[in-house]
């Protein structure tokens, strides 16, 4: 599968996998390995930094060697809170690379469109490359790419439902229009899920509790690593045009001399 570049980063897999909800660490790393991905998603306000030098936490068991860490900001409800976790990030050497969240409310957890495009406008002034979390909403993912977002991350469904890609058509819009990058990001469940959205011609997926709330985490990780490799060729691959009758697949007359 060909590279995927993102700003002035270049990646082989174009799955990008969350590090929350995990039995514990050790089984978060096996996940990673095992989904082939090369970016892994950080939320900074759950990591315990108050303690990192009494125990490890979680950025101890992610390999910087091997994985790009991607900071973001979950649980973040406001632009400022957002921006400055993002500050945050950083300073503590995590880079320019931020996931940009910010909520509009706890019981949806759908993204807070305006003071996303905000943040965003305000953190790619500052040196950031942000990569903008949205809703499946076109016009939302066009004011995001004029704000200055080196990637834009429409929602497949709602975060940890699990639903797949509820609105197929607009997540192709947004990608026939789109001149960014443009991720997948919430609401996977299984690997038909990942496929799907890489059959419309994003250009990576972002999941993380279709890996860690499944039976076997590591065997979906293998699953969904699979799944969008195949995605992948089949959007190149280009589909057969659907039709509304049946079309014999032999030949009525003569043979096939091919």
């Amino acid at each position: 599968m060909e590279s995927l570049r993102i700003g002035n980063r270049v990646f082989r897999s174009r799955l990008f996998v969350g590090s929350g909800k995990y039995r514990d660490y050790e089984q978060m790393v096996e996940c990673f390995d095992a989904s082939g991905t090369e970016c892994v998603t950080v939320a900074l306000r759950r990591v315990d930094l108050k303690h990192e030098r009494e125990r490890r936490n979680l950025l101890d068991y992610v390999d910087r060697e091997r994985f790009t860490i991607l900071p973001n900001t979950a649980g973040c409800y406001t632009t400022e809170d957002a921006m400055r976790t993002a500050r945050l990030a950083r300073e503590l050497g995590l880079g320019e690379l931020v996931k940009l969240e910010v909520i509009a409310d706890e019981e949806t957890l759908l993204p807070n469109t305006a003071a996303t495009i905000e943040a965003t406008r305000v953190l790619a002034r500052e040196g950031f490359s942000v990569w903008a979390y949205t809703n499946d909403d076109p016009v939302a993912a066009r004011a995001l790419e004029e704000s200055g977002a080196t990637a834009v991350m429409p929602l497949g469904a709602p975060i940890g439902s699990g639903l797949g890609i509820l609105n197929p058509r607009n997540i192709a819009t947004i990608v026939g229009r789109a001149k960014v990058p443009i991720i997948v990001d919430a609401g996977v469940g299984t690997a038909s899920d990942v496929t799907c959205a890489m059959e419309l011609g994003v250009d990576g997926v972002l999941l993380n509790t279709g890996i860690a709330k499944a039976g076997d985490p590591v065997a979906m990780a293998r699953a969904m690593r699979h799944a969008c490799e195949a995605g992948r060729l089949a959007f190149l691959a280009g589909r057969m045009p659907k039709r509304e009758m049946a079309a014999p697949s032999s030949p009525k007359e003569g043979r096939f001399t091919g």
